[in-house]
């Protein structure tokens, strides 16, 4: 029974033995490649066809073999979680067979369904699309401050959002973006940017409001990130009366442009259970030595009433190196959450644990990031500057995003304060 079960378990992971495209190649794509690599999307070639896949036959095998393909870089050894792209042992295999075996076309019959997605979304058809009125132009060369556009949501009700969608018209100069919720009376950048007018804030960070002075962030988008699509029963709300604020960070890349970005709303048919809020913990307060290859920022955040973690996201700019969410409970215990060993600028993920981690009160969360300033990194644009915290690609930010899931009438200000005696969370 032993020698069987083991027979087995070789079998799984073990390729056929002559893989060909329909059969055994496309299967792979389907599940874990074409919802980047479909015309539109991120993915730099689509890979649906049997024409369009042939010629990185080679290539994706290296990429798989390597782990630099489907984008995912979670430790495996710290938590599980349901939006993981990591190909199984068998996937890698079945690809790197049919390279090695001369990437056979296989009979067209033995292909599966393919997926069906909405014309120009990956999320349901939008409910609602809000966009920036016009184009934006980018140059090809020099710094674009970060551009911010006021767009009224005309909503007359608290509405409520149960997927999310970024959607910029040329990808290649979106650094990243956020967008926030202004609800009415929050006075963040109102008699200074004329709704739907692109508005440079002057003197950049030294106003101190670039955070949305209490406004809560609906989404993020940057490279790689997958549309936010939150559980049944859970979703964010957009107060009646509030406004959307595109914050846009450009990066010219080479070759003048423009873009218009809009953002597609799938609105929640009943009142949720659970309200999503999102938040965050950075340190601005730091400087990198040149040339130094693992220098550590550390940012905390105190939870103060207990709340489910629904997703991590952390963010730092090119010198980044890894991140690792380590939690502290209130008796004292530690546990890595989150372990990010090889962070990547140009795939930047949010991880969703596979099952509830319930947070409880007074519970410590630490961002533990560590940046390579040095000459070995290829990505660094220069080993001999001082490195602070800034907007733009050539400083750095060390960010721990987190999104939790309270009771639906629970607001972010509720959340954030801190229980009176005698309260249990």
């Amino acid at each position: 029974m032993r020698y069987l079960s083991f027979l087995l378990a070789t079998a799984v992971l073990l390729p056929a033995a002559d893989p060909t495209f329909y059969k055994d190649v496309l299967p792979v794509l389907e599940n874990r490649c074409i919802e980047c690599h479909r015309p539109g999307e991120i993915g730099p070639m689509p890979l649906q066809t049997y024409k369009q896949v042939r010629p990185w036959a080679a290539s994706m095998k290296e990429q798989v073999e390597t782990g630099k393909m489907p984008p995912w870089d979670a430790d495996p050894k710290y938590g599980h979680f349901a939006n993981d792209r990591s190909l199984t042992a068998a996937e890698k295999a079945t690809l790197a067979a049919w390279a090695k075996t001369g990437a056979k076309e296989g009979d067209p019959k033995q292909a599966p369904p393919h997926r069906q997605f909405v014309e120009g979304w990956n999320i349901q058809k939008p409910d609602v699309v809000l966009s920036m009125p016009k184009p934006f132009p980018i140059p090809a060369s020099g710094q674009v401050d970060y551009q911010y556009i006021v767009i009224p949501t005309g909503f007359k009700e608290d509405t409520w959002v149960q997927a999310a969608e970024i959607r910029p018209s040329d990808r290649s100069v979106v650094h990243h973006m956020v967008i926030w919720i202004r609800e009415p009376g929050n006075k963040w950048l109102r008699g200074e940017a004329n709704p739907g007018e692109p508005f440079g804030p002057p003197n950049g960070l030294q106003r101190g409001d670039t955070g949305g002075l209490g406004s809560e962030i609906l989404n993020i988008y940057t490279p790689g990130m997958v549309p936010d699509v939150w559980k049944p029963g859970q979703a964010k709300m957009i107060p009646a009366g509030s406004d959307i604020v595109f914050q846009m960070h450009y990066t010219p890349n080479g070759k003048a442009t423009q873009d218009q970005t809009k953002l597609g709303l799938v609105l929640a048919k009943e009142k949720p259970k659970q309200r999503i809020i999102t938040l965050s913990s950075s340190n601005t307060r730091f400087e990198i030595p040149p040339g130094d290859p693992n220098y550590e920022v550390i940012t905390t955040l105190q939870l103060r009433n207990a709340a489910t973690i629904e997703s991590f996201f952390p963010h730092m700019h090119l010198r980044g190196k890894d991140y690792t969410y380590r939690i502290t409970y209130p008796d004292g215990k530690v546990e890595t959450l989150l372990s990010v060993p090889r962070y990547r600028f140009n795939w930047q993920l949010a991880y969703k644990p596979a099952q509830p981690l319930l947070i409880p009160a007074g519970s410590k969360i630490e961002g533990i990031a560590h940046f390579d300033n040095s000459p070995n990194n290829p990505n660094n644009p220069d080993p001999k500057a001082k490195v602070h915290f800034g907007e733009q690609s050539w400083e750095e930010m060390a960010v721990a995003f987190i999104d939790v899931a309270v009771d639906v009438n629970t607001t972010r200000r509720d959340f954030m304060r801190r229980p009176a005696s005698g309260d249990h969370e």
